[in-house]
C-alpha cells in the first residue's frame, strides 16, 4: 500500500506541475487584474455552488457502495451508482436555472468589490462556467468508483488535459482579444476530464443505465451519510467565498493573489495529503465496517506520521522561502511588485496552517470511515466561525495576509476540536507513540529550511534569483532528508525502500 502512495505522490506531482504552469501562464498574461480576477472566480462558482455537494457525495460513496457489494453483489453496485449519478444530474438542473437567472446577484456574493463592466463580465463568464457543474457531478462519482477498485493513477492526472486546455485559451484569449474563449474554457476543460473519466470507468466494468429512483434506500442512505458532509464542505467553500470576497474589496487584483497563493499551498497539501488519504481511506472504511478499531487506529497514526513527514518542512520552507517561491514562480509579464507583494503576504500567512489543512483531511476521513459525518460538520461550523471573526479583525492590520493568517489559525484550532471528538470515539489513540518522531521532523525541518535561507541569502547577489532559489529548495530538500534518515523517523526506510523496487522495476 506504501508502494501506492508513493506513485500516486509522483502522478499527484506532475498533476500540479500543470496546475502551476496554467496559473503561471494566467500571471503571465494577466497578471492580478481585473481580468484575472473574473476569470478565477467563474471558475470557482460551480465548484462553490455545486463542489460542496459533489465533495459530500464522493466522500460518502465508497463507505456505501463497499457495504452494497458486500452484501448485494458488484452488479447492485453498478446499478446503485447509476441511480445515484442519474438523481444528480436531474435534480442540479434547478441549481443550474436559478443561476442563470440569478448569475449577477451571485456574483455579487462572490465579490463584492465588483462593479462596472468587471461586474458585467464576471456574469457573463459565471453563465459559461455554471453548465460545468453537470460534468462535475459524473467526475466527483466515478473518480470514487475508480479509486474503490485501486485505480488512483486516472483520477490523479486528469487535471492534466484539463489544465492544458485552460492553458491554451488564456494564450489564445491573450493575442486575439477573443475574451469569450477564456469565458467557455472552464466548462470544456471539465467536457475533457469527463470524457477520460469515462473511457477509464468502463475499463474498469462500469456501464451507464437509465436508472432513477429517487426514493431507493441507498440514496437515502447517502443521502444521510453526505448531508453534514455537503453542509461542512459548504462551510469550508463559504471561508474560501468570504476570503475571496473581501479581497475583491481590498485592493484590485485581491482575488488574483489570493488564488496564486493558496494554489502553492493546496498543492502542497495535494501532494502529501491527499495522496496518503486516497490510498488508506478505502483501507480505514473497509475496517470501520468491520470494527477493527485497533486496524483502524494503527491506520490512521500510520497516515498522521506519513503526512506530517512531508507536511512539517513544506510549512517551515514556505514560511522561509516565501518570497524568492513567489517571484520564481510568477514574477514576469505583467506580474508586477504589487502583485509580488500581495501574493507573498498571502503565500506566507497560508503556509502557517499547511499541517492543520493536512491533520483536518486525515481526522475527518476517520469520522467518514466510522460513518459519523455529523462531528466533521459542527467543527467545520466552528471553524467557519472563527475565520470570519479574524477576518474582519486581522485584514485591516494586515490586508491580503490577515485573510490568509485568518484560515490559517481556524485550521489549527479545528484539528484540535477533531482530535478531542475522535478520542472521545474511539478512546485512546496512541498519538503519544508518534511525539518523538514529531520531534525529530519538527527539528530536521527548521534545520534545513534555516541553512537553505542562509545559503539563498548568500548567493543571490552573485548567483541571481532564480539559481539561488533552486539551489536553496534544492538544499532545504537533500538536507531535510538525509536528517530524518539519520534520526531514523519511524516510516521512513520503508518510503525509500517502496520508491526504489519501483524505480528498479521501470529500470
Amino acid at each position: 500500500m506504501k508502494k501506492a502512495v508513493v506513485l500516486l505522490m509522483i502522478l499527484t506531482i506532475i498533476s500540479k506541475i500543470s496546475g502551476f504552469f496554467r496559473d503561471l501562464t494566467l500571471a503571465y498574461f494577466y497578471g492580478a487584474s481585473e481580468i484575472s480576477d473574473v476569470f478565477l472566480l467563474a471558475g470557482s462558482v460551480p465548484t462553490i455552488v455545486f463542489g460542496v455537494i459533489a465533495a459530500g457525495i464522493s466522500t460518502g460513496y465508497i463507505p456505501l457502495y463497499s457495504r452494497i457489494e458486500n452484501e448485494l453483489g458488484f452488479r447492485a453496485g453498478i446499478r446503485y451508482t447509476n441511480n445515484l449519478i442519474n438523481v444528480l444530474l436531474v435534480g442540479t438542473t434547478a441549481i443550474v436555472i436559478l443561476a442563470l437567472i440569478f448569475t449577477e446577484p451571485l456574483v455579487r456574493i462572490f465579490a463584492l468589490g465588483f462593479e462596472g463592466e468587471t461586474l458585467a463580465l464576471a456574469v457573463v463568464f459565471t453563465r459559461f462556467s455554471i453548465f460545468g457543474i453537470y460534468f462535475t457531478i459524473i467526475i466527483r462519482i466515478l473518480s470514487a468508483y475508480l479509486n474503490y477498485n485501486k485505480v488512483f493513477a486516472i483520477p490523479s492526472l486528469i487535471g492534466i488535459p484539463m489544465n492544458f486546455v485552460l492553458i491554451v485559451a488564456i494564450v489564445v484569449s491573450s493575442y486575439t482579444e477573443w475574451i469569450l474563449v477564456l469565458a467557455a474554457a472552464n466548462v470544456v476543460a471539465l467536457f475533457v476530464q469527463l470524457l477520460i473519466i469515462i473511457f477509464f470507468s468502463y475499463r474498469h466494468e462500469f456501464r451507464f443505465e437509465m436508472v432513477l429512483k429517487p426514493k431507493d434506500r441507498h440514496i437515502k442512505q447517502m443521502a444521510s451519510l453526505a448531508l453534514p458532509v455537503i453542509l461542512g464542505t459548504g462551510v469550508s467553500q463559504l471561508n474560501r467565498l468570504v476570503d475571496r470576497s473581501l479581497a475583491s474589496c481590498v485592493t484590485i487584483g485581491g482575488i488574483s493573489s489570493i488564488n496564486y497563493a493558496n494554489t502553492m499551498n493546496t498543492a502542497f497539501v495535494g501532494i502529501f495529503v491527499a495522496s496518503f488519504v486516497t490510498v488508506f481511506y478505502p483501507d480505514i472504511s473497509r475496517k470501520g465496517a468491520k470494527g477493527d478499531m485497533k486496524g483502524l487506529r494503527h491506520t490512521m497514526n500510520q497516515t498522521i506520521l506519513g503526512v506530517l513527514i512531508l507536511i512539517v518542512p513544506a510549512t517551515v520552507s514556505a514560511m522561509m522561502l516565501a518570497e524568492p517561491i513567489v517571484r520564481l514562480l510568477f514574477d514576469r509579464g505583467a506580474f508586477d511588485e504589487k502583485a509580488v507583494a500581495l501574493t507573498t503576504s498571502a503565500f506566507f500567512f497560508y503556509s502557517i496552517g499547511l499541517s492543520g489543512a493536512g491533520l483536518n483531511i486525515v481526522l475527518a476521513r476517520v469520522f467518514y470511515a466510522l460513518q459519523d459525518t455529523k462531528t466533521p460538520m459542527v467543527n467545520s461550523a466552528i471553524a467557519m466561525a472563527i475565520n470570519l471573526v479574524l477576518n474582519f479583525l486581522l485584514a485591516p492590520l494586515l490586508g491580503i495576509g490577515g485573510l490568509a493568517l485568518a484560515t490559517s489559525i481556524s485550521s489549527l484550532i479545528t484539528v484540535a476540536l477533531l482530535t478531542y471528538q475522535l478520542r472521545k470515539k474511539l478512546g485512546r489513540l496512541n498519538l503519544k507513540v508518534l511525539v518523538p518522531s514529531i520531534f525529530k521532523i519538527t527539528g530536521a525541518s527548521i534545520l534545513s529550511a534555516s541553512v537553505a535561507f542562509l545559503i539563498y541569502k548568500f548567493i543571490e547577489v552573485s548567483l541571481g534569483l532564480y539559481i539561488s532559489t533552486i539551489a536553496a529548495i534544492f538544499v532545504t530538500v537533500a538536507l531535510y532528508f538525509l536528517s530524518i534518515v539519520l534520526l531514523k523517523v519511524e516510516g521512513v526506510q520503508e518510503f525509500i525502500d517502496a520508491g526504489v523496487k519501483r524505480l528498479r522495476r521501470k529500470m
